[in-house]
């Protein structure tokens, strides 16, 4: 409530969803989803020319389309690519209007080489399980050779992947509402039969975007904070290892001749200069203190500019 008592109302979720900007935001755009817009433009095309084309041509470029058995033994990769350039049913197909908002949300979320790789997955793994089984019955004598030739065409298998995949990567609610009505669609054609090929191919389908769940959830190197840690770490690596090799850093303080405090170990004398560490070549002084070790008042005064004496001799180090 507010100062004066009054109940402070927040726009509920669902009349957002509904706003006319987020509808729009949701359709595919030449930026944010490339391969969805061009996709979509070339189903339009397509689409189109389904519903108000010639009748005899339009069912001839079908059958050249098809992805039937005699076809896929002839010219397996063209067929492949041209019946997904139709949609079954035209303009006013359900599945015309779910490649516009499935295909463009799974684009945004993985990019648009990972979405074709799905809808491409889909559609060959779907096609191949329907028609590979009829060719072989065909063989065996089950089935008439009619049914070689059969009418096989649309992307209703590529979009079916896509929602399994899409669902994957949904909060747990979206997840399982998007997946209960993918399969209830698949049930329903299946409890129809309409087109046995179709039928079983749809929950096909589904099932291989399912089976993307793990290839399309980013893995990539963690940012910000994590890689804090993997310096540090890798800081702390290098000191064991200097100290294992018997080289250690000179103490915090005041910085070496022509230093400067944290910058790398200077050398006095052409030798690495720190507590604990014996001088072996000293290219000043006499030979009587040449095998000496440095002291540490020593190692103080040299850094001072102040002149060094021997324990031996008079003459500076």
């Amino acid at each position: 409530m507010d100062s004066d008592g009054m109940s402070l109302r927040r726009p509920r979720r669902g009349h957002e969803a509904l706003r006319p900007g987020r509808l729009l935001r949701a359709l595919p755009t030449p930026h944010g989803t490339p391969f969805t817009f061009a996709y979509a433009l070339v189903l339009l095309a397509t689409a189109i020319y389904t519903d108000y084309g010639d009748e005899a041509t339009v069912n001839q470029l079908l059958r050249e389309s098809s992805t039937d058995a005699a076809h896929l033994a002839e010219q397996p990769l063209v067929v492949l690519v041209a019946s997904a350039l139709w949609i079954a049913g035209g303009l006013y197909s359900l599945y015309g209007i779910l490649f516009v908002l499935v295909v463009s949300a799974l684009e945004r979320r993985t990019g648009g080489a990972r979405t074709a790789g799905v809808f491409l997955l889909g559609h060959v793994l779907a096609t191949l399980a329907t028609e590979l089984p009829v060719a072989g019955a065909v063989a065996a004598g089950r089935l008439p050779e009619a049914s070689l030739h059969r009418l096989d065409y649309g992307i209703s298998f590529g979009v079916m992947a896509c929602i399994g995949a899409l669902a994957g990567l949904l909060g747990p609610r979206a997840k399982w509402t998007v997946l209960g009505l993918a399969f209830l669609m698949c049930a329903q054609d299946l409890v129809e039969f309409a087109d046995p090929l179709a039928s079983w191919g749809h929950p096909i389908a589904l099932l291989t975007g399912m089976a993307c769940w793990g290839l399309l959830r980013d893995r990539g190197p963690a940012t910000g904070g994590a890689s804090a840690p993997a310096a540090g770490a890798g800081s702390a690596a290098g000191a064991a290892g200097r100290a294992g090799s018997g080289a250690v850093p000179s103490p915090l303080g005041a910085p070496l001749e022509g230093g400067r405090a944290g910058a790398p170990q200077q050398r006095l004398g052409g030798a690495a200069v720190g507590r604990g560490v014996r001088e072996e070549t000293l290219q000043r002084g006499c030979a009587q203190c040449a095998g000496q070790e440095v002291p540490v008042q020593a190692v103080a005064q040299a850094r001072q500019g102040l002149p060094v004496l021997g324990e031996a001799c008079e003459e500076p180090l």
